[in-house]
């Protein structure tokens, strides 16, 4: 309980913090390129440490439809997996963010038992950085409508690494997900390990 709510206040912090950022941000007269886009890095880390904090206090992906999460179109999400190199930033997290071997078996066991957890929890991550995308693209317009093309472009660039890339990343877990949990309901068929898994 306590750890929910120094979450939940955290969440608050930061919202609150990120939208004041954003409101005086527009008064500041950028000299140095490094400062605009550690700027920028700031005002992502914000907005997405608000919904990073709320969906790891509760379940707040619920609030997105189960429609949302459905893979509709797998062969386009693989084109679209393997068209952007999303698979090299998959190692690129697994090599330095999720390279513990424990980290991974926290989010995957690679069991089938494991395959529901999995699904939660790709659920959250998704949340946990779509929300925070459109948010951030909103905040990007913003800027540029103030005339603030250097730091909206970017707010945008970091954004799609930080938070796009992800999405996408989730969304080929569950489809890969589905799969394996049609294998397993198949008669005969036995636990399965699904290597590459990661944040």
């Amino acid at each position: 309980m306590a750890r929910k709510i120094f979450l939940t206040l955290a969440s608050g912090f930061l919202a609150w913090q990120s939208v004041g950022l954003v409101a005086n941000i527009v008064d500041v007269q950028f000299r140095s390129w490094w400062v605009l886009i550690f700027t920028a890095w700031v005002i992502n880390m914000f907005v997405t440490g608000v919904f990073a904090f709320m969906v790891f206090a509760h379940p707040a992906e619920r609030l997105l439809p189960e429609a949302y999460y459905r893979i509709r179109n797998p062969d386009a999400l693989e084109r679209i997996h393997r068209g952007l190199g999303v698979d090299l930033f998959r190692r690129f997290l697994l090599a330095t963010f999720w390279r513990g071997q424990g980290q991974r078996e926290r989010y995957f066991n690679g069991q089938r038992s494991g395959l529901n957890v999995l699904d939660e929890q790709s659920r959250k991550s998704e949340f946990g950085h779509a929300v925070p995308f459109v948010v951030l693209s909103l905040v990007a317009l913003y800027l540029l409508i103030e005339g603030m093309p250097g730091l909206a472009l970017g707010v945008v660039l970091i954004n799609v690494v930080g938070n796009f890339y992800p999405v996408l990343l989730q969304r080929h877990h569950r489809m890969r997900i589905d799969r394996l949990q049609r294998r397993v309901r198949t008669p005969g068929a036995t636990g399965t390990r699904e290597p590459g898994f990661g944040r």
